[in-house]
């Protein structure tokens, strides 16, 4: 699932049939970004997001994920500030007023968040994004209502494995691993062979005391990403005492290794 895979590249010079090597560019990059996210190497993404902006400056996906990779690796300070800069380029722009409601939101500064994530919604882009970013801004606020925007965040892509996992990663965010879990199993319904989807679950499942699980969760995603470093350390720190608190806590720093 790419969102870049129709883009055109323009020029046509009566050569449409020799396939060609694609430049370094823009697109590359922002490609390159989306599959580091999707891999849950928030470091790798940021740095690939960075590139992007170096083509082009104003291109707000590279923006935006930029922010929400520095708020996956909790740098709250960092988010806000970058959102602050794009925000100057890109006015208005939802998806970085959403992500900057988030980092506020995880700052606790909710009067704030809310303002932002109003504006994210005032700006008419119904996506996904603004309204997981709108149930994690009232999550922070232990506000009950969190539940609607996730659900509407759903309604927008209900075949998207995406949206379901990062809506039980924002529920283990803020421990709600009940829900988490339910999150993660309808992601690992719509597709299965994502590494990711599989660790998502396996840390819902460990939370929740469900140990054995657990391991065969982190064991499904490390046979499909034996490289995946935070499926080691999570297999090796199953049912260990706080584990997952700890985890959760550090804002999952550690998949950006």
């Amino acid at each position: 699932m790419s969102r870049f895979k129709n883009l055109e590249f323009g020029g046509n010079d009566g050569e449409s049939n020799v396939s060609r090597p694609e430049p370094l560019g823009v697109l590359h990059f922002l490609r390159e970004a989306e599959q580091a996210n999707l891999e849950g190497e928030f470091e790798r993404a940021l740095r690939s997001y960075a590139r992007a902006l170096e083509y082009s400056p104003a291109e707000p996906l590279a923006w935006a994920g930029q922010i929400r990779m520095l708020i996956e690796l909790g740098n709250l300070n960092g988010a806000k500030a970058l959102a602050d800069a794009a925000l100057q380029r890109l006015q208005n722009h939802p998806e970085i007023l959403a992500a900057r409601a988030v980092a506020l939101g995880r700052q606790r500064q909710f009067e704030a968040a809310m303002a932002f994530s109003d504006a994210a919604i005032e700006a008419g882009q119904d996506t996904p994004g603004v309204w997981l970013a709108r149930g994690d801004v009232l999550l922070s606020a232990g506000n009950r209502q969190s539940e609607f925007c996730f659900q509407q965040a759903v309604a927008l892509s209900p075949g998207s494995w995406l949206t379901h996992w990062l809506a039980s990663r924002i529920h283990c965010y803020y421990k709600k691993f009940s829900l988490a879990l339910k999150y993660a199993q309808q992601a690992l319904a719509l597709d299965g062979a994502q590494c990711v989807v599989w660790l998502q679950l396996g840390i819902c499942q460990d939370a929740l005391g469900l140990a054995a699980p657990a391991q065969n969760s982190f064991a499904q995603a490390l046979q499909l990403n034996p490289r995946c470093a935070a499926a080691k350390l999570a297999q090796a720190g199953a049912g260990s005492t706080g584990w997952v608190a700890r985890l959760v806590r550090r804002g999952r720093r550690l998949w950006g290794q």
